[in-house]
């Protein structure tokens, strides 16, 4: 008699004659690798095809390639530390407790690193962390601290800071493969190699200087908006091209970690180009217009540097053997605005914000060259990661495992609609608190304090730059009443709290003292 049970990718066989040994009868289980970016946006990566054609990155592309692109990735809460923590725990910031930069990450909770060590995968990080408290569940870690830098970065390596020398995108890329190279090559692996890249102050690395030959990058179509149709929220937000761009993003002033040899290679790519700025004393929609030009310059240089660190990682599971058995999801903590709207940065409902670049690969699972247009989310990511390992999925975790996505089958149950909920206000950028749902068509939120009190619906299939609020349009009765009974359901079923919680409002910053008076000698 025999028995066979099949747990993900895990078989385990029993017979009447005595145990299989377990060497013999089990496959290696699936590596996991998760290269992840902070701010990369899908505008920047040539495998989602944006009409603008603003960079090539083949190596991303290979992925998409070689396995499956997402076109409607999701994140729950667009900024950086929340959305880490969502894919940490696979609950929302209500419930891991990080709702904004600034919070500390409880590592005492379930993480999906902690269940598949527990499991038996070596697992380790490798880059931005960007949650405060040290890591958890990891073999090993190297991590930078808070945002992190571009050159010459301080790290933490298990608990001891060290100094480097270099870029940190390499730097990245190096300490990934060496930590593959010297793992337990006996237990299947774990490896999230995160990306500070392509965070502000987009600082290319020097061997990118210059990468686009001066080129005149073409201008999104809302570069100028007035906002006109739309709120109080959208107007007097703090992340313009025209108003919020400083001297430090523009490259007016060189960071200060540059050493004296990077210094002298940075001044000699920046410094002419500087001088023909302060000569032309631009205002106005011709000073937005030099801006763009040298964010584009910047922000996209940074992304070759990331995008050449996923070719070597690439090449290094071909050159190992071990491409076949490892899934590779490639993703970032949100999007980003490249001038869209005049902007920079995230932190919205809005398309260019609450969408990431979602990039997979697992051959003889995920089909070369296939696509979804399913809402998924970096929610999904820990109950995906689980599933592939062959381990169950928490009860308390709130996403789904893509695994049926990456088979081509779109269960009959999946989402058809997504909860958003963001909360930094007072903070960086003065964007407003707000919550809503997203749907394939339609956006319906609510800016929800007292002084800034109103819903915004946005429908996306005739408005796609989303200009125009048509809430309490006659037109959109039925649509709007939907939406808002979806919403509620939402709330209700992911266990949203009816007010805000104290730890999800930033602390004022202390006044500064008035500095006394010199005394006047006699």
């Amino acid at each position: 008699m025999k028995t066979v049970q099949y747990f993900g990718a895990i078989l385990f066989v029993a017979s009447s004659a005595g145990l299989v040994s377990a060497a013999a009868a089990e496959p290696a289980r699936p590596n996991i690798l998760h290269i992840f970016c902070d701010d990369l946006t899908i505008q920047a990566v040539s495998a989602y095809e944006h009409p603008l054609k603003l960079l090539d990155t083949p190596n991303m592309d290979r992925i998409a390639r070689e396995g499956m692109r997402f076109d409607r990735c999701l994140v729950p809460n667009s900024i950086c530390g929340p959305s880490r923590a969502v894919i940490l725990t696979g609950k929302y910031s209500h419930l891991n407790g990080f709702y904004r930069n600034g919070n500390r990450f409880d590592g005492s909770q379930q993480t999906f690193p902690k269940l598949l060590q527990q499991a038996g995968y070596q697992t380790a990080m490798i880059g931005k962390w960007h949650l405060e408290s040290d890591p958890t569940g990891f073999d090993h870690w190297h991590i930078l601290p808070g945002q992190g830098i571009y050159y010459n970065p301080p790290m933490i390596r298990d608990g001891q800071r060290v100094e480097h020398t270099g870029y940190t995108t390499d730097l990245i890329a190096d300490f990934s493969i060496d930590w593959l190279k010297n793992r337990d090559k006996s237990k299947p692996f774990l490896l999230m190699s995160q990306h500070k890249a392509p965070h502000r102050e987009w600082a290319p690395a020097l061997r990118h200087l210059g990468w686009n030959g001066d080129r005149v990058f073409p201008e999104p179509e809302t570069l100028f908006d007035d906002y006109s149709g739309r709120g109080r929220a959208e107007k007097e937000q703090d992340m313009t091209l025209e108003k919020t761009f400083t001297d430090r993003d523009a490259k007016l002033v060189a960071p200060p970690y540059l050493n004296d040899d990077q210094r002298r290679v940075w001044d000699a790519y920046y410094e002419p180009r500087n001088e023909k700025f302060r000569e032309a004393n631009l205002s106005g929609k011709d000073l937005v217009r030099w801006r763009y030009q040298r964010y584009m310059h910047d922000y996209l240089g940074t992304v070759k540097a990331v995008d050449e660190a996923v070719g070597r990682l690439l090449q290094y599971l071909d050159d190992e053997g071990l491409a076949e058995n490892t899934l590779v999801v490639f993703s970032s903590d949100q999007g980003f605005y490249l001038g869209e709207h005049g902007w920079f940065d995230k932190r919205w409902i809005y398309e260019e914000s609450v969408t990431t670049p979602l990039l997979v690969r697992w051959p003889g699972v995920v089909k070369p060259g296939s696509h979804s247009s399913a809402l998924v989310s970096v929610l999904d990511f820990p109950e995906t990661f689980l599933r592939t390992a062959g381990l169950p999925v928490p009860a308390d975790m709130q996403g789904a495992s893509l695994l049926p996505l990456f088979r081509g089958e779109t269960p009959g149950d999946w989402r058809t609609s997504f909860y958003y909920h963001y909360y930094e206000f007072p903070g960086a950028h003065s964007v407003r608190r707000h919550y809503g749902v997203v749907t394939d068509r339609y956006k319906l939120f609510h800016f929800y304090e007292p002084e800034m009190d109103y819903w915004t619906l946005i429908d996306r299939e005739r408005d796609p730059h989303e200009l125009t609020n048509v809430y309490d349009r006659a037109d959109y009765t039925e649509a709007q009443r939907a939406l808002h009974a979806e919403l509620a359901r939402l709330r209700s079923e992911l266990q949203v709290p009816a007010e805000d919680p104290p730890a999800s409002v930033p602390s004022p910053r202390p006044k500064a003292k008035p500095k006394a008076k010199a005394k006047v000698g006699k």
